[in-house]
C-alpha cells in the first residue's frame, strides 16, 4: 500500500526519526576546544523518546491492513514527539549560552504534523470503507 499517502507519510517520518537517531542536537562552543558535537543518544530523555517513536512509525508503517492500530500507533506517537519536543525547547531556555542548537531540533515537530496527517488519511480510508461496506450491504438485502 505504498500509493496511499499515510504510508508516505509514515515513511518520511521514519526518515526524519533515523535522522535524528544519528545527529546532533547542537554543538557546546567552547573557545579552547572548539565546537564538539552532541548526539541526541548522548541524552537519555531524548534517545528514549525518540527511540520509541521511530518504533511506532516503523511498526505503523509496514501494518497497512490494520487500521485501528495504526492510528493508535500514530497517536501514541504524536504524544512522544510532543514530549521530545517540550524537552527540547525547555533544554533550550534553560541551556548555557555556549549551547547551541541544531536546526534538527525542529524533525519531531515537524514528525507530529505528518503522524497527525496521517492519522486523517486512515481515518477517512476507514470511513470509506465502512461507507463502501454499508451500500454493499443494502444491495444484498434489497435482492
Amino acid at each position: 500500500m505504498w500509493q496511499r499517502i499515510q504510508t508516505l507519510y509514515f515513511a518520511i517520518a521514519v526518515g526524519l526519526l533515523c535522522a535524528l537517531l544519528f545527529g546532533n542536537v547542537g554543538h557546546i562552543i567552547d573557545p579552547e576546544a572548539g565546537s564538539v558535537g552532541v548526539h541526541y543518544l548522548a541524552k537519555l530523555p531524548y534517545a528514549v523518546l525518540i527511540i520509541l517513536s521511530f518504533a511506532a512509525n516503523l511498526v505503523a508503517l509496514f501494518c497497512w491492513g490494520h487500521r485501528s492500530l495504526q492510528i493508535r500507533l500514530a497517536g501514541g506517537s504524536c504524544v512522544l514527539l510532543l514530549a521530545l519536543q517540550i524537552w527540547i525547547a525547555i533544554d533550550y531556555f534553560t541551556m548555557d549560552k555556549s549551547f547551541v542548537f541544531a536546526w534538527t531540533a525542529v524533525f519531531p515537530l515537524v514528525c507530529l504534523f505528518l503522524d497527525l496527517m496521517a492519522m486523517r488519511g486512515i481515518y477517512a480510508d476507514e470511513l470509506l470503507v465502512r461507507s463502501a461496506s454499508r451500500l454493499r450491504s443494502s444491495k444484498k438485502h434489497k435482492k
